[in-house]
């Protein structure tokens, strides 16, 4: 494992065990911050899930025999944002009709999910290599991504969340360094889970990050997007990243 990878994944884990510490109290405040970061993360959509997506499609193009539709990996993009928005549904239409005990029991489904997805993330960063300044921008998008998840949960299950959830969302992140320092999976299969986690990424981004319109502060999040396009753009043009 690479010192920027750890150093990631070290942040990573922080940020799920004190997220709601990172976030304004002010409710000015704390829509300008969740603003900016959904400016960021759809930043982070276009201009680095979408592109190696891309990337990986042309690499399962070599296994020409059993991929020959050249969208295969959205395909898994796609069930991954089904699955991710069927879980979601469901649980909040539990929190509507169903008893304390049920509804616990799905915040539980939840939260392995996305114990999972972070294992998910965790790996993708490891087996992907992603090093030195390339690290910090990706790191960044990818953290402010998890501090939305983080409160989205918390606030829906403060009292759970913070006595077991938020170590299962960490110990997600420590488990995919795991899988990545100990196991080495091919290529195809590689790519298979970055599609799927690709889906749910764009799906919780769009849906689940970004602001409602009557608590968006638009100028905050243009700037994100502009601020975080415009150096990673330039960052991929003089680095060939």
């Amino acid at each position: 494992m690479s010192l920027d990878a750890l150093i990631m994944g070290v942040a990573f884990i922080l940020i799920h065990l004190f997220a709601n510490n990172l976030i304004p109290s002010e409710r000015i405040r704390r829509l300008k911050w969740f603003s900016f970061s959904g400016g960021l993360a759809v930043s982070y959509v276009f201009v680095y899930v979408l592109p190696t997506l891309h990337k990986e499609q042309i690499i399962v193009k070599k296994y020409g025999d059993y991929f020959t539709m050249e969208s295969e990996l959205y395909f898994v993009g796609l069930i991954g944002l089904i699955i991710f928005y069927g879980i979601q549904k469901v649980v909040r239409n539990a929190q509507k009709t169903s008893s304390p005990g049920k509804v616990k029991t799905l915040f539980w489904l939840q939260i392995i999910f996305f114990g999972v997805y972070n294992m998910l993330v965790a790996y993708t960063v490891i087996s992907h290599e992603v090093l030195g300044i390339q690290a910090v921008f990706y790191g960044l998008a990818v953290g402010m991504h998890f501090i939305a998840v983080a409160h989205d949960l918390w606030r829906e299950y403060p009292e759970i969340y913070n006595k077991v959830g938020k170590y299962v969302l960490a110990f997600g992140i420590v488990a995919g360094w795991t899988l990545g320092i100990g196991v080495n999976l091919s290529p195809l299969t590689e790519s298979v889970i970055f599609a799927f986690i690709s889906g749910a990424m764009i799906l919780n981004v769009l849906k689940y990050e970004l602001p409602p319109d009557d608590e968006a502060h638009f100028i905050t999040f243009s700037i994100g997007v502009i601020s975080y396009t415009t150096i990673t753009m330039s960052l991929k043009f003089f680095f060939q990243w």
